[in-house]
């Protein structure tokens, strides 16, 4: 029989040890060790079959159990003890609270998955894992970060292989009773909900579960309602799922749906309003159209809402390629809002906003990217490399601007590192140390570390993967219908003593998962070897409409089925953050190899760093920036590059081969040979080599292992992230909000009826003569010129415009290389709307030297001199 109502029986917990319910439903348990450990002690078996979840823990324990509980003196103190703790973490001042009345009181955060914990499967890959690690470290830094997200019934899916390998994917349905949540009510105890109209007078309502990650309230909306009809109480049902109309309408919900969400929460809480609105991705992006609404219900203009709302946006791309966009039809929106979702806003306003009006786009899609740059005043890719590639590939919005120009910086992503460094590590530094956390001001104290202690530190580690490898892989096969009686084999799957390498990731076809097959006997060799020998653990998941990535995943799989290397090559089915938490520190080496630059930043070698592993990495994400010869190794790339761009010299097969080729080098000429140092024990065969002798440590891995962790562990930490969000984005966001809000929005208001002026008026500048006086026929480096422009600027005034000159070394096609910039100034009114503007520029380097003159839109207002996109070049 199947149950047609379904709910949770929570626990009730006696007086004495009521703190456990707090500690259970907020969040920073996935973080917090001392409280793991608790939960641990209360029933190490139960502890186990919860999976690592504290509310589901307490679901289970019996009331005998309970009661026994707490007439444990000790474990009532530690209760109570760590209650008091999570009161004090999440009242007390913390670095944020020091910054000042300047700082945002509420930054409101959107993003489509976080991955928090692996209870609260909401995630896929790294998006999500950095969207939770970003409010871990808000709620670590104090940041008054509010989050919103949908709340998918099934989550992502569960992975699982077939017998030949092939990928299965299981979609299990959440109970969010079971989960911990609670839901948002009214003062009257109904739940409190969110509605948005569709078409053919439909309407989608969604309720709003709260998770507490530490300070930082997480509203998740969940469409699985009475009262929907049952396409609109499937909206929320997978993440990344559907296409076509069931994601815009995710997408309609997240960020439209998401406004509303805070609206309810800050009535129903007394929260403050955000002053800084952040979209994750384009995802979100239609919460910069929901906030326009509000503003023209309020009797604004198009023109003022928009400058209104996007002067406290920001808006955030990982995406390195147009391919990862989502795009819809233009008709598809304005089927959508033509049903009422925003009435007081032109349909056809809504629309340009995603409008692929530029060289080489599509008029008839809507670009959620684009959208969301159009509806931010600040933008950023996610690394040093992925803000170039993004400024490129954005570059249609801005014509006329160089790439560097574009206004879009960048601020590279980092870890959480109370999340992702073992407890094992943190043991050892506070034994050494006397520190109970790891901060960035303590890594360079790796140095003091003994390397005898740190050898046995990685060595515990590796043994604690092999471990737990070995659990799954025999789990694995029982899945794919192996019997006992066939896994004798999987008691020895990999060795503590072997050099461990590991490969996890989502599976596009750009990461490249097997790239270590492009020469199948030359990685069994490397396997095998009888001196120094690696093992490889391999994890990640294929979308289920990714045929291709499917495939590679198979490929592999059979590779590491063949009986003679299946001890020293793993694929693990289901990678989440339980496995993860496991595989980081437990090896040596973290091999990344995506075709550049189409890894954004990638974070998975980060939180290797930061347990003492060394990347191996093709340069490309965050290892562009932060590689420096001395913390792991570059993998060559085949195609020479130059910033972004790749001259193709190979075809992709060639490539492939030539990248795979010197990946195996260095293994076996230079990671290999470190690691087991430059004596290899004599006994070393294929069972793998034995645990070295103290005066025969490789030391100059472990050099290379305590540089990691003095260098790396600082600057990959998401709270050093969160700190440049803060500081670079997030603080003239509120400071632009503030000054267009403020005197009933008068700022706003001039700014939007300037930028009407100007549009108007730019069709008419132009740059009409340019001369230069002062240089010689023969200049020389230290020699001044005086540039001369005359410029016809219409119904516009020279305060109105900024021209320039821009100047430096030219190139053989007369294109100015890394140029400087001049302002010229008004110098004569000629009438007419005709000017004088003068300046001078000097010659500091030998060899062509040229210069140019261009016309801006200045103002006050302005974030950036590309903000319109609007320039004449001379």
């Amino acid at each position: 029989m199947k149950a047609i109502r379904r709910f949770t029986v929570r626990t009730v917990l006696p007086s004495s040890i009521a703190p456990l319910g707090r500690l259970a439903s907020n969040l920073r348990w996935s973080w917090h060790q001392p409280t793991l450990r608790l939960f641990e002690s209360l029933d190490p078996a139960a502890w186990r079959a919860s999976g690592g979840d504290p509310v589901k823990l307490l679901g289970t324990v019996s009331r005998e159990k309970l009661e026994s509980i707490a007439q444990d003196e000790h474990l009532v103190s530690v209760i109570s003890d760590l209650g008091a703790d999570l009161d004090r973490y999440l009242n007390e001042p913390r670095w944020y609270q020091g910054l000042g009345e300047d700082a945002p009181t509420s930054i409101a955060y959107f993003s489509p998955e976080y991955g928090i914990s692996a209870v609260l499967p909401q995630y896929s890959g790294g998006l999500g894992i950095l969207a939770g690690d970003h409010l871990k470290a808000a709620s670590d830094l104090g940041v008054p970060l509010v989050a919103v997200g949908l709340l998918y019934k099934a989550g992502y899916f569960k992975q699982a292989l077939s017998r030949d390998g092939w990928q299965l994917e299981t979609y299990p349905v959440l109970d969010p009773n079971g989960l911990p949540l609670t839901l948002l009510r009214e003062e009257d105890g109904t739940p409190a909900r969110i509605t948005l109209p569709l078409p053919d007078n439909r309407h989608l309502s969604a309720q709003i579960w709260r998770a507490d990650v530490g300070r930082v309230p997480l509203l998740l909306l969940d469409s699985d309602v009475i009262g929907n009809d049952d396409a609109a109480r499937g909206i929320t049902d997978r993440l990344y799922g559907g296409g076509g109309d069931h994601r815009l309408q995710q997408e309609l919900l997240l960020g439209m749906g998401g406004v509303k969400a805070l609206r309810v929460h800050q009535r129903l809480t007394g929260a403050p309003a955000a002053e800084v609105f952040h979209s994750n991705e384009g995802h979100a992006g239609f919460l910069g159209v929901e906030r326009i609404r509000e503003l023209m219900d309020q009797g604004m203009t198009w023109e003022e809402a928009l400058t209104v709302s996007r002067a406290s946006t920001v808006f955030t791309t990982h995406t390195p390629v147009p391919a990862g966009i989502d795009r819809f039809e233009q008709t598809q929106i304005r089927h959508f809002f033509t049903a009422g979702l925003a009435q007081s806003v032109p349909t056809d306003k809504i629309l340009s906003l995603g409008v692929e009006n530029y060289e080489g786009g599509d008029s008839t899609k809507f670009n959620m990217a684009v959208m969301g740059l159009r509806l931010a005043q600040r933008a950023n890719g996610v690394a040093k490399l992925h803000g170039e590639v993004s400024r490129e590939m954005f570059s249609g919005l801005w014509p006329g601007f160089d790439n560097s120009e574009v206004p879009i910086t960048s601020v590279t992503n980092g870890v959480h590192v109370p999340t992702w460094i073992d407890p094992e590590v943190t043991a050892l530094a506070s034994e050494k140390f006397g520190v109970a956390t790891v901060h960035d001001r303590d890594w360079g104290r790796a140095y003091e570390i003994d390397d005898k202690d740190l050898w046995d530190l990685r060595r515990k580690l590796r043994s604690n993967l092999v471990q737990d490898v070995r659990r799954r892989v025999k789990r694995a096969w029982r899945r794919r219908g192996a019997s006992d009686a066939e896994l004798a084999w999987t008691e020895n799957v990999l060795d503590p003593d072997v050099l461990t390498i590991g490969f996890a990731r989502r599976v596009p076809t750009y990461k490249r998962l097997t790239l270590m097959l492009r020469d199948p006997d030359r990685l069994k060799a490397l396997l095998l070897h009888p001196t120094h020998p690696i093992q490889v653990v391999v994890a990640g998941k294929s979308h289920p409409a990714d045929e291709q990535g499917k495939k590679m995943i198979q490929d592999l799989v059979r590779f590491t089925d063949d009986p003679e290397v299946r001890h020293r090559i793993v694929f693990l089915p289901n990678y989440d953050i339980a496995m993860a938490q496991t595989l980081f520190p437990g090896c040596d080496v973290w091999l990344n190899n995506p075709l550049r630059p189409l890894e954004a930043s990638g974070t998975s070698g980060m939180k290797s760093a930061i347990n003492g592993g060394l990347n191996l990495s093709i340069l490309d994400g965050w290892w562009d920036e932060m590689y420096d010869g001395n913390n792991g190794w570059a993998i060559p790339s085949a195609n020479p590059t130059k910033g972004t761009r790749t001259r193709e010299v190979y075809n992709a097969d060639q490539r492939d081969d030539i990248e795979a080729a010197a990946l195996y080098d260095l293994l076996e000429n230079s990671v290999g040979p470190m690691f087991y140092g430059t004596e290899p024990p004599a006994d070393a065969g294929a069972a793998g080599p034995s645990d070295p002798p103290t005066d025969s440590l490789p030391h100059e891995w472990l050099e290379m292992v305590k540089h990691t962790l003095a260098d790396l562990g600082p600057n990959v930490s998401a709270s050093r992230m969160l700190k440049d969000y803060v500081n670079r984005l997030y603080r003239p966001a509120s400071s632009s909000g503030r000054y267009m809000a403020a005197d009933g929005y008068t700022a706003a208001k001039d700014l939007a009826l300037w930028i009407a002026k100007v549009r108007d008026g730019w069709s008419t500048v132009q740059v009409e003569n340019v001369d230069s006086v002062g240089v010689s026929e023969n200049p020389q480096i230290g020699d001044s010129l005086t540039v001369q422009a005359y410029v016809s600027l219409g119904s516009l005034r020279p305060e109105d415009v900024s021209v320039e000159a821009a100047y430096g070394m030219v190139t053989e096609n007369d294109k100015i290389s890394e140029h400087r910039i001049q302002e010229l100034a008004p110098a004569e009114d000629l009438g007419s709307g005709r000017h004088l503007f003068r300046g001078t520029i000097r010659i500091e380097q030998a060899g062509p030297f040229g210069y140019t003159v261009r016309v801006l839109p200045t103002h006050s207002g302005l974030a950036s001199k590309a903000e319109l996109g609007l320039v004449v070049n001379a």
